[in-house]
């Protein structure tokens, strides 16, 4: 249970004025279709965080020594500090929907955007320290569904209503955290 609410909670955090969310809430203005928009979203995500879920999973399973959990924590501090960083949305992606409506367009997009994201690394990362593929990838969905519902029903409303610089310093603060303690059990070899 550990391992999933902390899943879901450092990705709702660090989705908070990601460029995940900024393109949910563009395609949610865009089609105005909130249900096919969020099974989108749910869908893209299931995908690209298992995914990444796996490549932590085996990944850690491929390389046992203690300098790859090393690795693993200095990526978690990494991460504390590109939570830092402001996000733009994706526009473009947002743009070339063509005919294929909200729901594929939101899929598509998303998976897209997705890679490479900040959360989809955490995802792969959490599989590395957590050995746990299922419960990685269903509390880091988890957690993208918690940023991205409001997001998608109150469109631009929520990044003026959160404070989302208070957010990003609270996922910088988790990650760190993580990141401070994993180091602490790799060189302690707990």
């Amino acid at each position: 249970m550990e391992t999933y609410l902390l899943s879901a909670v450092l990705v709702a955090l660090a989705e908070m004025g990601d460029r995940t969310q900024l393109l949910a809430i563009v395609l949610a203005s865009r089609f105005r279709k909130p249900v096919p928009v969020l099974l989108g979203v749910f869908v893209a995500t299931v995908a690209n965080h298992s995914l990444a879920a796996l490549v932590g999973y085996y990944l850690s399973a491929l390389i046992a020594a203690s300098w790859f959990r090393i690795a693993v924590a200095l990526c978690f501090i990494a991460m504390a500090v590109w939570a830092l960083i402001p996000d733009k949305a994706d526009e473009e992606a947002a743009g070339q929907s063509g005919h294929w409506g909200a729901f594929a367009t939101t899929v598509v997009a998303f998976f897209i955007v997705e890679m490479g994201d900040k959360t989809q690394i955490a995802t792969a990362m959490l599989a590395a320290k957590y050995h746990n593929v299922l419960t990685v990838a269903a509390g880091t969905t988890t957690g993208m569904l918690i940023a991205n519902v409001p997001a998608v029903y109150l469109g631009h409303t929520v990044t003026r209503v959160l404070p989302i610089r208070a957010l990003s310093l609270a996922a910088a603060g988790v990650y760190l955290a993580v990141g401070l303690w994993t180091l602490y059990a790799a060189v302690r070899g707990v």
